[in-house]
């Protein structure tokens, strides 16, 4: 007895088995998530620690150096990147796929806790960590506008309300606010009327720092009441702060409004940004790196309408990129064309056999494997994806050969003049064995994907497994419902001739009956050319063996060579609709000069046809960098690639003076942690910054050259200008003057120092004290600053200071705890990245870089080197 036997033998209970696993999987199906390929992201965590004031060397040397140490010795980290900049530090760790975020996550707060009091004391916090990316994409930007409040107002509305509610949604890892700053009252001061009536900037930090007590006061009670104790110890406004008294002079008041002007204003005035040229504050929205991004925009949306009736109506919410439209229709694309495939298989099957009821079999077996290999899928914790769907789309053909083998040798003995049920026992048994070899066989060629390394490899199992499942699963069908199938519906030829006897009383049927057998004897008649063809190639090859063999060499040498020399890429080039561009200036360029070639950049921008939303912003600590995010209209009315938009808006803006636009295409994956301004990075270490310094520019020189390349940058930014004030500490000692004083004193005027907080019941808004704009325009104005000494004397800066102007870093990068500056280019058109990396390297070997300079490729060009290293040839 054959393990077919049973089924054949209890229909009904192997029919119900059958709909029991298609009502499963067809569950199952509307379970599963939706994502554009496998949940593979690395998990990734980002490391944030500030130190205002500090210079990016000292960031690096004081913040970043303790903190990766303490971070490098986490088991499982991959790579460990780190920027310092003036006052910031940010450290993004990426683990190996083994690891989880969350488990991560824990690793990363253990080690933040160790490092602690390795860290300078002057810290105002801990550093924080966040399960995001930060060289991701978002997953969506939100521009707010309006005609009638301010920027400062929308940036409020941004914090308070939208930023902290879309944070909370389940696989947002963090919504980031750009283009403003949270209102706050500004208190620009005068030097010179600060001179005047005596006063220091010191004194002005500690009136104002004291204007806002805000401190427990009791309370007062006796026995049958209560009384709380409250004071008017808040200013609010910049009207309740200006008449703030100073000092006395002559019996009359020097108020802070006689040496500043007293404003409403916002936190940092450097910032800028911009919607279609209004202006706009920009909510991005990224993801977690294990969230499914189809399931997160989804719920960000359905909450958008929620959060727009709890800010004010005079402020306007635009979504102006969302990143799941292309992903949703390449998989309902890849979804039509599994039902396109499962269609044609059943009328392919249904032309050569010409049998309706024999047809039915395999058309019953084929959606019935693969609803049961949704069931599997669901169970795998998988998606609904391209890769996975696209397995079930190549799983059709092998799915349908099971039914058809078992079948073909069911009709073989029913033709020999056996019942259907007597072939169908005969039939199974014969044939059981070679399905099951069959399916183990096609199984085996799929086992090595399950064992790839790297994230090329995570990629790939999914299509595997899916793969492997469908094929067992219709090895199942094929033995059990397929047989059972075959014994319940074919028919005898005696059963087919009494069949068409009794119908033949009926004219129209007779008519239809003749009809289709004028089709199946055409049909019949093309079988058998083909079959007289086949008889006379499969007679030639046997009698020429020699040739047939040489062929299938050739052929396989063939293969063997294309594979070899046919250019390799690691992503096919897709069209999102979404460009990134990235505007670049000189580092010594202001914040005012740079807001006015980012809206040069955007006004040429926006004038493409092709581009439905520009935005663009700039400020938060880079005075010579600006983002930019340009979303394209949908392909049918822009007649154009995303990629004949980038040339041609490259072409318009190559000659701006005075800043360079990098753009990229949005992509859907993205690999590494470090942020660039193309698609592809290339990375330099060294032990000795100085000599990383002096190579890099020559590397990057070199590279700008390749053909192969095009929009070649570093993240290098060590070009910047300083004042730098060289004290004379005896000088110093001698006038009555320490060095915390001096550096409070330069704080106050340059710094834009927080020096009182406005409570609020949703927030928190700070005083922001600086030099009025018209000291802030040249190093020159330094002069014009004094200090109070112990003894009340007034004592200008020059009597113990020179004043000189130097280079220095704006920005001090890290990789592995190292010094490291990464190279990042885009490909020119018709460009491979196997050219690519392979014009780096022979690049690299002419040039004689010293073997203390180390370079790797990394991101998505280091797993592309990766995938390669894994293949044969």
């Amino acid at each position: 007895m054959s393990i077919s036997t049973p089924f054949i033998f209890r229909p009904i209970a192997t029919m119900l088995l059958t709909i029991g696993m298609a009502l499963a999987g067809g569950v199952a199906y509307f379970l599963l998530p939706v994502a554009p390929l496998p949940q593979v992201d690395y998990p990734t965590i980002s490391v944030s620690a500030s130190l205002p004031g500090a210079e990016p060397d000292t960031m690096a040397a004081t913040v970043a150096t303790p903190l990766e140490r303490a971070l490098g010795s986490i088991a499982g980290v991959n790579e460990m990147t780190s920027s310092s900049s003036l006052g910031s530090t940010r450290i993004t760790l990426q683990f190996d796929l083994s690891r989880t975020v969350d488990s991560a996550a824990h690793d990363v707060q253990a080690a933040i806790n160790a490092a602690r009091t390795l860290l300078p004391s002057g810290m105002p916090s801990n550093p924080t960590y966040r399960k995001v990316n930060p060289a991701d994409a978002p997953i969506m930007i939100v521009a707010l506008t309006s005609d009638s409040l301010t920027r400062g107002q929308m940036y409020d509305a941004a914090s308070t309300v939208l930023a902290q509610k879309l944070s909370q949604v389940d696989g947002v890892g963090q919504a980031t606010i750009n283009g403003g700053a949270l209102p706050a009252v500004r208190v620009e001061l005068d030097p010179v009327r600060l001179a005047s009536n005596g006063i220091s900037l010191e004194q002005v930090r500690t009136a104002i720092s004291a204007t806002n007590a805000n401190r427990p006061l009791g309370a007062v009670e006796r026995e049958d009441h209560y009384w709380q104790v409250a004071t008017n110890d808040q200013a609010r406004t910049a009207a309740e702060y200006a008449p703030l008294v100073l000092s006395w002079a002559n019996g009359s008041a020097v108020r802070l409004r006689d040496v500043a002007d007293v404003t409403d204003s916002v936190q940092d005035v450097r910032n800028y940004g911009v919607m279609n040229g209004k202006p706009a504050v920009l909510l991005q929205v990224f993801k977690q790196p294990d969230a499914n991004i189809l399931q997160a925009v989804d719920k960000v949306r359905a909450l958008l309408p929620q959060l727009k009736a709890s800010i004010p109506s005079a402020i306007d919410m635009t979504v102006i990129s969302d990143r799941t439209p292309t992903l949703r229709a390449s998989v309902k694309e890849v979804q039509r064309s599994l039902l396109i495939s499962v269609a044609l298989v059943i009328m392919v099957v249904f032309l050569f056999l010409r049998r309706a009821r024999a047809t039915l079999i395999p058309a019953v077996a084929v959606p019935a494997s693969l609803l049961g290999t949704f069931g599997i899928m669901y169970l795998c914790g998988y998606t609904l994806d391209n890769l996975s769907l696209m397995a079930l789309t190549v799983a059709t053909g092998f799915v349908v050969d099971d039914a058809i083998v078992v079948l073909e040798n069911v009709m073989r003995h029913m033709e020999r003049g056996k019942s259907a049920m007597q072939s169908a026992l005969l039939g199974a048994r014969e044939i059981g064995f070679t399905v099951v070899s069959m399916s183990l066989s096609l199984i085996a060629v799929f086992v090595p994907i399950l064992f790839m390394a790297g994230i090329v490899g995570r990629f790939f199992r999914e299509f595997a497994v899916v793969m492997s499942a469908a094929i067992l699963v219709s090895m199942l069908i094929s033995l059990t419902t397929t047989p059972m199938m075959c014994a319940a519906l074919l028919r005898t030829p005696e059963q087919e001739a009494r069949r068409r006897q009794a119908r033949a009383g009926s004219p129209s049927k007779r008519r239809w009956d003749a009809f289709w057998q004028r089709v199946s004897d055409a049909i019949g008649r093309f079988e058998l050319k083909v079959r007289a063809f086949y008889r006379r190639t499969l007679a030639w090859g046997l009698r020429h063996q020699p040739v047939v063999m040489a062929t299938l060499v050739a052929v396989i040498g063939l293969n063997v060579y294309l594979y070899a020399t046919i250019e390799k890429g690691f992503m096919p080039s897709e069209d999102t609709g979404r460009v990134m561009g990235f505007i670049r200036a000189d580092q010594s360029t202001s914040f005012q000069a740079m807001e006015r070639r980012i809206k040069r950049f955007l006004a040429v921008v926006q004038e493409d046809p092709a581009v439905e939303y520009v935005t663009g912003f700039t400020g938060g600590g880079q005075a010579n960098a600006a983002n930019m995010f340009m979303s394209l209209k949908p392909l049918a009315e822009r007649k154009v690639s995303s990629d004949e938009v980038i040339n041609r808006l490259r072409e318009k803006l190559k000659n701006e003076p005075g800043a360079r636009l990098f753009m990229m295409t949005q992509t859907d994956v993205r690999i590494g942690g470090r942020q660039s301004m193309a698609s592809y990075q290339y990375t330099l270490q060294a032990d000795d910054t100085a000599e990383l310094r002096l190579w890099e520019p020559r590397i990057r020189q070199v590279l700008s050259t390749l053909p192969e390349l095009t929009d070649v940058n570093s993240d290098v930014q060590d070009n910047g200008i300083q004042t730098k004030l060289v004290i004379d500490r005896d000088q110093a000692t001698r006038l009555g003057l320490t060095v915390a004083q001096i550096d409070n004193t330069l704080n106050d005027a340059f710094g834009q120092r927080q020096v009182g907080v406005i409570y609020n019941p949703l927030n928190q808004y700070r005083v922001v004290m600086e030099a009025a704009p018209q000291y802030l325009q040249s190093p020159e104005t330094l002069r014009g600053f004094f200090l109070v000494n112990s003894s009340g004397q007034r004592v200008p800066l020059t009597a113990f200071a020179k004043i000189t102007v130097s280079s220095t870093p704006l920005s001090v990068n890290h990789q592995s705890g190292t010094p490291a500056s990464t190279v990042s280019y885009n490909l020119a058109p018709g460009v491979s990245l196997s050219q690519a990396n392979d014009a780096i390297r022979n690049a690299m070997a002419e040039l004689g870089v010293p073997v203390s300079i180390r370079g790797s490729f990394s991101g998505s060009a280091g797993a592309f080197q990766q995938a390669l290293a894994g293949q044969p040839i």
